[in-house]
């Protein structure tokens, strides 16, 4: 494995009844605080009054944003920048999924800076510091609660990206199950989408000398697989919706990548389709990735052979490295499908009419991808094989 530093700072409260340590936590930094949410969920499931109740005992000041996007737009970054600097916020509370933390996580650092945010995530200038926001999730999917990275959508420009800066990592996240009860089904079988997304992102690399690493990418995607089926038929489990929560934390908190770089092309691509679709991101990456595999799989055979025999039971006897290779592929997204995930960009009625414009966007900052370099060629295939 190579030299690596790791750092997470953020710190984990994991469980039920949880949500009173914000009354702990949010004093330290200060007492106007901005609570940032979605299109409302947490009211109708009463997460919104909870939080307000704790805010309340510690005589915090509140001021809102809501109405955050699935794929949150930078216009709604603005405003909420546009908040904290006029009323002189102290802190942020995000409350809700991976989109809510992403867009608070901009807003954060934006309202420490001078200059257009967009100019940061389009790495064109440098953060220089950020409000300090906590999260209360409510969406097991995106790891964002743990990590400092961050997905923005340029609606204007039908641009989306990641980025990310040592500032951008959440002071405290609360996680509790209970909280995620009340997501539908969709959402749910997206956000395990995701999470298995991430883990094979990181999974597929160059570097000799992992076999804790494999193995740890291994176990998530099993236990993911193994509590998935059951979860999509008993949305309030708590046993299964804790274990699904945890999952998606550790799935990218940056404990499976000590060591090597994960490869990360099939994001890059996802994030130019739904910057000019506007697709669930998970769905995307539900058709994407298997697509992006097939089109790799004689970079390293054996390292997707090993996938499928250790993850999705493939025997190998009688076949070659490649067979082997494909049949797990093929189990994966046989398994995503049997979930309910999309498996064509058909299913977005996604024609070939875009395709180029897509490719483009992908290569802004020229080849990608840290398994096998990609370039807009190798992008136009992937798409065609996943119309």
């Amino acid at each position: 494995m190579e030299q690596f530093t790791f750092y997470n700072p953020t710190k984990l409260i994991f469980g039920k009844d949880q949500l009173e340590q914000l009354q702990n936590e949010i004093p330290q930094y200060g007492n106007k605080v901005l609570v940032v949410y979605g299109g409302g969920s947490i009211k109708r499931n009463g997460l919104y009054d909870k939080v307000m109740l704790e805010l309340k005992e510690i005589g915090a000041e509140v001021f809102e944003l809501s109405g955050v996007e699935p794929n949150p737009r930078l216009t709604t970054v603005h405003k909420g920048i546009d908040i904290c600097k006029t009323e002189g916020i102290e802190f942020i509370l995000a409350v809700g999924g991976g989109s809510v933390i992403d867009c608070t996580k901009a807003i954060a650092v934006g309202a420490k800076l001078d200059g257009d945010i967009w100019d940061v995530i389009t790495r064109k200038a440098t953060p220089t510091g950020a409000l300090p926001f906590g999260t209360v999730l409510t969406l097991a999917a995106t790891g964002s609660e743990m990590n400092a990275g961050s997905v923005i959508t340029n609606w204007e420009t039908n641009e989306k990206y990641g980025w990310g800066s040592p500032f951008s990592f959440p002071k405290f996240s609360i996680l509790d199950p209970v909280n995620t009860f009340t997501v539908p089904q969709d959402q749910t079988i997206y956000g395990m989408v995701d999470m298995m997304s991430h883990v094979l992102e990181q999974y597929f690399h160059n570097v000799s000398n992992t076999p804790l690493q494999d193995r740890m990418c291994e176990s998530v995607l099993q236990t993911v697989m193994e509590a998935a089926p059951k979860l999509i038929n008993d949305l309030e489990n708590y046993e299964l919706r804790e274990t699904i929560l945890y999952s998606g934390t550790i799935a990218l908190n940056g404990m499976l990548q000590m060591g090597y770089r994960g490869d990360w092309a099939t994001h890059n691509i996802e994030h130019a389709v739904s910057a000019v679709y506007d697709i669930p991101h998970a769905g995307g990456l539900a058709i994407l990735f298997p697509n992006w595999m097939r089109h790799n799989v004689d970079v390293n055979t054996s390292r997707f052979a090993q996938l499928a025999t250790r993850v999705f039971g493939v025997n190998p006897d009688g076949k070659t490295e490649k067979e082997v290779a494909l049949e797990g592929i093929d189990k994966l997204s046989a398994f995503w499908t049997s979930l309910g995930a999309p498996n064509r960009l058909a299913h977005y009625d996604i024609d070939d009419s875009r395709i180029e414009e897509m490719a483009e966007k992908t290569i802004v900052y020229g080849e990608f991808g840290n398994f096998n370099k990609l370039g807009k060629e190798d992008v136009v295939e992937i798409l065609k094989a996943s119309l």
